[in-house]
């Protein structure tokens, strides 16, 4: 298993550079450096025919949120997304490049929500958010032009986390059916160690010091042991969504993310598991550095774009 010459080179890079500890760090901080990074291996935004902001609700009031489109019509296939960033970091403007990539490459409304974060609104208040943004979205189709029975929903990481939970919500309620739930390298078991945890702790962009402050600043001491925090540890709902999950092979994700999956196909969900060996953590926003970032995007899309039956 090699590491992919771009991202090592930005690795390297990132390591001569003086940035501050998680001790020393603090969430306004890390907002700021994490969209400048955007700027420097995000690569130009494709164009598109739609972007626009608007509101959707959330479980305790109106969410900014972005549609992105190729075409500006009613009852379009939508996916739903939200971003990473630990649920402390990240936003409409960090994610803007992969979901422009996202909408183009699968010919469908993305929908990106701007969920609260930690810790201004600690946990279970991101994931409440993404369940009634969701929720909110699909039930006003004629407003965000889109098709109600046509929904998928996905993000990265912690991102990833939330459209986890999404799916369970609409599998245990079931109101709400789920084309497809896009989990890019997905948190699904908080406070894990061994394995890839331990073997990527340090050196390769999401380090394990920097999970630790995502999680103090999230989670707040609160029990872990809850579906909506530790998906892989809790039953599988029935009519659960079919699965496409992505993991990268030096990210200390990778492991539970897999883990997930076989628990998913087990319990007879249909899932797809992709590892990108040569990835890091964080290399769907990496296009102008990663060599398969922009594959792995269309990728995820074209999977996307099937089970939304275009």
């Amino acid at each position: 298993m090699t590491l992919d010459p771009g991202l090592r080179a930005l690795l390297d890079q990132m390591a001569m550079m003086p940035v501050p500890t998680p001790e020393e760090d603090t969430p306004a901080a890390g907002r700021m450096m994490y969209v400048a990074m955007r700027d420097a291996v995000s690569g130009p935004p494709p164009e598109l025919g739609v972007v626009r902001d608007v509101t959707v609700a959330g479980a305790e009031g109106p969410l900014k949120a972005r549609i992105y489109d190729t075409v500006d019509a009613p009852a379009r296939p939508v996916f739903v997304f939200f971003h990473g960033g630990g649920f402390v970091i990240g936003d409409l403007e960090s994610h803007d490049t992969l979901c422009r990539m996202l909408a183009l490459d699968g010919g469908f409304r993305v929908i990106a929500v701007d969920y609260r974060l930690a810790p201004e609104a600690k946990f279970p208040a991101a994931a409440l958010d993404c369940i009634a943004a969701t929720r909110a979205i699909a039930a006003a189709g004629d407003v965000y032009g889109i098709d109600p029975a046509r929904i998928a929903v996905g993000g990265d990481s912690a991102g990833g986390n939330l459209a986890a939970v999404v799916a369970r919500d609409a599998a245990k309620a079931g109101d709400l059916k789920i084309a497809l739930q896009v989990l890019i390298y997905p948190v699904t078991q908080m406070q894990r160690s061994g394995g890839s945890r331990d073997l990527f702790a340090e050196g390769y962009f999401l380090t394990k010091a920097r999970m630790a402050w995502f999680d103090a600043h999230y989670t707040d001491g609160v029990d872990h042991l809850d579906d909506r925090l530790s998906p892989l540890r809790f039953d599988v709902p029935a009519g659960l969504a079919p699965a496409y999950i992505v993991t990268a092979g030096f990210d200390p994700l990778r492991d539970e993310g897999k883990d997930y999956a076989d628990k998913l196909t087990q319990a007879g969900v249909a899932t797809k598991y992709v590892n990108y060996e040569s990835q890091i953590h964080g290399f769907f926003n990496m296009p102008a550095v990663s060599s398969v970032s922009r594959t792995a995007i269309a990728d995820a899309a074209k999977a996307a774009a099937k089970a939304l039956g275009l």
